[in-house]
């Protein structure tokens, strides 16, 4: 399914797939995150990969490369990440979770 655009809303919410950021976050866990926000390193992120532009990810930025930032997950075993598919685009900063158990995310 392509992605279409985030809109122009700076607060959005999705639901995490997959095990890549456990133990911050888990499957079906849905997290608030902002748009246009500035990431920084240690930052939970949501990216696109040029060489998958249909993809969303969360994960975690490490350092800036270039135009992009390296990422990647908390769960090294179980993350397909920057090591993998070189620098991603940072689209929005994961601020909170709403579900299972509200609070912020860091």
């Amino acid at each position: 399914m392509p992605v279409r655009s985030l809109g122009s809303w700076p607060l959005r919410r999705l639901r995490v797939r997959g095990p890549s950021m456990v133990p911050t976050l888990r499957d079906r866990d849905v997290v608030v995150f902002r748009t246009g926000g500035r990431a920084r390193a240690g930052d939970v992120v949501l990216v696109r990969w040029d060489g998958r532009p249909d993809q969303l990810s969360v994960k975690r930025a490490v350092r800036r490369e270039g135009e992009g930032w390296h990422v990647e997950g908390d769960n090294g075993f179980g993350s397909t990440d920057s090591r993998d598919l070189g620098p991603a685009q940072v689209l929005g900063v994961v601020r909170w979770r709403l579900w299972p158990s509200p609070g912020r995310v860091r």
